[in-house]
Order: structure tokens, then sequence, then C-alpha cells
């Protein structure tokens, strides 16, 4: 098997990445961009990209963190934020369950089925709550190919219409303080982002949450690998023809504000106080 050439490969993932902005329209002269930034190996890469086309695209560049409160993995996922930052000037800007709920995701990953449900509540409100109080354009977060496919097959499989709307490289703004997210990633197979960090030595926490395995999302995933293990360019394939089948007229939204928190919802209160109400009541 011929090696791998590295100034080859990260020329192959950067124009991976410039293709997506471009084509897509992400981001535009003067944005002002948050990075979603865990540590781990995705969202370390979308730093590394951005920064790298800050002058090209000609946009300003902030990373926000969160920590939910695992322990014995954020931590070391938090490390590599701070790390990756510093290294490349950016300003980083944290944030945590506790500080901002009252709570860990630890203290109540055992009131639900799967503790990825009450995480990926309150991990997106946090992060659009940091991001629109930075006054951010846009908030870039590392979903890769990989992610994108498994969130379409999990919706579609339970007949989550709805969501399909939402699928795709870039969300319009539909509420002014609701952050609009884009995925340079986007056509990147997770396993290229890996190699990119092993090739180029790069500080990033891999390990997986300790909660990840209670997940539909596990499950998809492990089986769109074992596609792709026997015929390579299938998760690929699949996206494409997602984007060319499925075309969705966004309809719109009429988003309004939680009457508890005063963050974007479309209901009366948000699904995050809904949430944080019935975990004080059970714990």
């Amino acid at each position: 098997m011929k090696p791998v050439d590295r100034s080859e490969f990260n020329q192959y993932i950067m124009k991976t990445a410039r293709d997506v902005i471009q084509d897509y329209n992400l981001i535009e002269p003067n944005d002002r961009i948050a990075v979603g930034l865990s540590g781990g190996k995705d969202s370390v890469l979308t730093l590394h990209l951005l920064v790298e086309l800050m002058e090209e695209f000609d946009f300003e560049l902030i990373a926000v963190s969160i920590d939910e409160g695992v322990s014995g993995y954020r931590g070391e996922g938090i490390i590599a934020a701070r790390t990756n930052a510093a290294k490349l000037g950016i300003e980083l800007v944290e944030g945590s369950f506790k500080k901002e709920y009252g709570f860990t995701l630890d203290q109540v990953s055992k009131l639900y089925q799967s503790a990825c449900i009450p995480c990926g509540v309150f991990r997106r409100q946090l992060l659009n709550k940091i991001s629109s109080e930075l006054g951010v354009d846009k908030l870039a977060t590392g979903h890769n190919l990989d992610d994108e496919i498994q969130s379409f097959l999990m919706s579609f499989a339970k007949a989550d219409f709805r969501r399909f709307s939402k699928f795709g490289p870039k969300l319009d703004r539909i509420h002014p303080n609701l952050v609009p997210r884009i995925k340079p990633l986007w056509k990147l197979p997770e396993k290229d982002v890996g190699i990119w960090a092993v090739m180029n030595n790069i500080d990033v926490h891999f390990a997986e949450c300790p909660y990840s395995h209670t997940s539909l999302r596990s499950k998809v995933k492990n089986y769109l690998n074992e596609m792709e293990g026997s015929r390579k360019g299938t998760k690929l394939s699949i996206l494409e023809s997602f984007s060319k089948t499925f075309k969705f007229e966004r309809k719109e939204i009429i988003i309004g504000q939680c009457k508890l928190c005063s963050e974007p919802s479309s209901l009366n209160v948000c699904k995050a106080c809904e949430m944080v109400e019935d975990i004080k009541n059970r714990i």
C-alpha cells in the first residue's frame, strides 16, 4: 500500500473544506465566527482550517468550549481545546452545565434512557447563548460527513421529517438571537479527520464520551462503518443521494422566546427549561 504523503493529504483536507465554504457561501466578508471547540479531532480541525482561511475570506474568529461535566472525560478535551486555541492565537470562551444549570451531566445521566438526550438539549442552548452574547454571525461546528449521514438516517428512521430542513452545511438565521450554524467539514469522512490529526501530530482528545454507547447514533455509526468497509465511498454516495433526493421547501418557522429564560424557542417554555424543572424535581 502506497504511503500517504502528508502535504498532499493536507491539501486534500483544505480543498474539501474550502470547496464547501465557497460552494455553499458559508462565510461572508467581515463575518465574526465562533467555533464550537470540544477539543476532539473534528472541532480542532475546524479551528485549524478556519485560522488558515481567515485572511482569504476576511473574517474574525473566536472559540467556545462547553464543559458538560463528565468525570474522567471532558477535562482532557477542555485542555486540548485550550492548547490549540492558545497555539493558534484564538480567544477561547468557556461555559459549563454546572455554572449555567446548577448540575453536571454525570449528576443527571441516570434520569434518562440516554445521557445524550439532556446533553444535546443543554449543549445546543448554551453554545447558542454564549455565541449570541459574543455577537457572532455564525457558529462553526465540527460535524463531518459521518455525523450528517447518521443524523439524517436517525431522523428518517423516526419519520421526523421536520428535521430534514435542518440538514446541510449551512442554516439560515431564523431569530435574532439564534446563531446560524455552518459545517466546513460537511464532506470530510470522520476517518480522514483522524488521519489528519495523527499525521500532523495535533493535540486532540481522541477518547469517546463514556455515554455515547447508549445512543441510537452509536448503532447507526457502526452500521455505516460496516457498509463503508465493504464498499469504499458508500458514505459520500449516501450524502449525495440525500442531497439530490430529499428536497424540502424550508417553511417559515415562527420563533419566539422562552418565558422563563428568554432564549429563542418555538414554545412558551423551551425544552431546556422544561428539562431543568424536571431534573430539579427528581434529584
